[in-house]
């Protein structure tokens, strides 16, 4: 993707916006599918894992609406380590190594 020239982005005010802190994105994952709270803090875990392979293999980390996305189909009955796959590692990576990585993760974190 092509960056805007120094003089355009001068013309705009600027917000950087990080994640959430463990505890509140948790938090924001429960309250937004109805999850138990512990359920959204092991999605949480395994979005950090990831999200630490950001420039590593992975241009962007998990977001926290893909973990939303993992604890609505845990919360539907999906088992949690399939969820995880399905909405976390599929819709980010193409990349073998990486998705056996997070796949490893995945596991460790649901073990």
């Amino acid at each position: 993707m092509k960056d805007l020239k120094q003089s355009t982005k001068q013309r705009f005010s600027a917000l950087n916006f990080d994640y959430p802190e463990a505890a509140l994105e948790a938090q924001i994952v429960a309250t937004e599918t109805d999850s138990d709270i512990e359920v959204a803090h092991s999605l949480v875990k395994v979005g950090q894992a990831a999200r630490n392979l950001k420039g590593h293999g992975l241009d962007e980390g998990i977001s926290t609406r893909l973990l939303v996305y993992a604890a609505r189909l845990v919360k539907r009955g999906i088992a949690p380590r399939a969820a995880c796959r399905m909405a976390l590692v599929d819709p980010i990576t193409d990349d073998a190594d990486i998705r056996s990585t997070l796949h490893h993760a995945i596991d460790a974190v649901f073990a």
